[in-house]
């Protein structure tokens, strides 16, 4: 992953970035009939298509963001040449019983690079190209929002009495859980594809940039429907929902995860089967002079619960993919 502007320098940061933003989009999409599958997970190499959904916009987005994530995390740890914290913010005034001071996350500095990298994909003048620029700002602008000031107390016996505020990066999970919000609420540009073509016309940059010019930074945007996720569509890289492990019955689960069955499989014209899985692990470890470790081996037996097909001549309902939303 590297633009013909970027330092190759950070490049094993901006690897890891776009892993960490992977990892989180497998996380918040776990139980959707989209589960952001290998197929769906590499970044867009020139003169490659991809599909242009709700979804696909949620993948620029997150993985742009853990790129500028990673940048800014290893530039504060010191990890990073030619990259030190902010302390611009320590000239600006701060407020009642706090002043700017510290050291905040360089947000400029990741925010800079991750663009030279991620960016440099989208070499195109079309419309495809222009909206994955625009996720992968907004997956940007993500981190900076989800930023948090934190203080530290002075005075006697940590009264309190005055506090030195620095800004620093939120968890990652705050990112992901901000930019599935912006998923469930993405728009749908509708493109007059009579005034845009394929090509570098002036036209066609005039016409793309109207067409985005009522849409924030913030917002994700898509150009196409999603497909039926329920079914197997090996040309689309899809495996459908029959197989698929599902939730229920359990208080520690979000509403969500216990609609999960619901979702993925009765929604698709499956069941859902329950399984007696057995895991088998170390216990009973003991410490034998000298030196070895022995233990027993354990078995957990767990009851898990499975999308299945129903008997045959079961018709699924239609029009279930709308229902994701």
């Amino acid at each position: 992953m590297s633009g013909p502007k970027a330092d190759l320098t950070y490049a094993s940061s901006v690897q890891a970035g776009a892993r960490r933003g992977i990892q989180e989009c497998k996380q918040q999409f776990a139980w959707d009939l989209w589960n952001c599958p290998e197929s769906a997970l590499l970044l867009t190499a020139p003169g490659t298509l991809r599909a242009a959904t709700r979804e696909t916009s949620f993948l620029h987005a997150i993985s742009a963001a853990g790129v500028m994530f990673t940048l800014i995390k290893n530039c504060s740890l010191g990890e990073l040449a030619n990259c030190r914290c902010d302390n611009s913010r320590n000239r600006q005034p701060g407020g009642r019983g706090w002043t700017w001071g510290g050291c905040s996350d360089n947000v400029e500095f990741g925010e800079r690079i991750s663009r030279q990298y991620v960016d440099a994909f989208e070499t195109g003048q079309d419309s495809r190209a222009q909206m994955n620029l625009h996720n992968n700002e907004a997956g940007r602008q993500a981190v900076k929002i989800t930023m948090r000031r934190v203080c530290r107390c002075h005075g006697l016996s940590q009264s309190c009495s005055l506090q030195t505020c620095w800004m620093q990066l939120a968890e990652f999970r705050d990112v992901g859980n901000y930019l599935k919000v912006k998923h469930d609420q993405a728009q749908k540009l509708e493109m007059d594809k009579r005034r845009v073509r394929a090509g570098n016309s002036a036209d066609n940059r005039g016409a793309l940039a109207d067409a985005f010019s009522s849409i924030t930074r913030t917002d994700l945007i898509y150009l196409e429907e999603s497909p039926d996720y329920c079914a197997r569509n090996l040309s689309l890289g899809l495996h459908g929902t029959e197989g698929r492990e599902c939730l229920q019955n359990s208080d520690s689960l979000s509403q969500w995860e216990r609609r999960s069955c619901q979702r993925l499989c009765h929604e698709c014209g499956l069941r859902v089967e329950q399984r007696r899985v057995e895991t088998s692990s170390s216990c009973n470890c003991r410490f034998h002079w000298c030196c070895t470790v022995i233990c027993d081996t354990c078995t957990q037996v767990t009851i898990k619960h499975f999308c299945t097909r129903k008997h045959p001549g079961y018709h699924r309902r239609r029009n279930r993919v709308k229902s994701m939303r």
